[in-house]
């Protein structure tokens, strides 16, 4: 898929700032997840923000913030269970990595990047 705008989907908020598109999400979501920016949805497009960013589920549809360079932030709603499937089996991995309290091999022990173009470079 070339553009995510070709997908089928629904506009709840325009030109809008982060923080109000994630208290939209919050608020309009039966279940909140938080991603780290440059999450990956739909195989081919990465989640932009500001942490924490969330990523809602309403029944069968996923919200999500959108940024279109020169026009800024839009909440987007697109109906995917496979993405919501994906997206909680994610979080839940998250989870249980952090109950265990450990870090299991020298990959996982990396540092976080340190800025989106360190995040990209990899």
């Amino acid at each position: 898929m070339s553009c995510i705008e070709q997908m089928k989907y629904k506009l709840y908020l325009e030109r809008t700032s982060f923080k109000e598109a994630r208290e939209y999400i919050e608020k309009n979501s039966e279940e909140v997840y938080y991603v780290d920016p440059g999450y990956k949805i739909f195989k081919d497009y990465y989640i932009i923000g500001v942490p924490p960013v969330a990523m809602g589920v309403r029944g069968g549809e996923m919200l999500f913030t959108y940024v279109k360079p020169c026009h800024g932030t839009f909440v987007m709603g697109i109906d995917s269970e496979e993405e919501i499937a994906r997206l909680r089996e994610n979080e839940e991995k998250k989870i249980k990595k952090s109950l265990k309290g450990g870090v299991r091999d020298k990959a996982e022990a990396k540092a976080a990047p340190m800025s989106f173009s360190e995040m990209y470079r990899n």
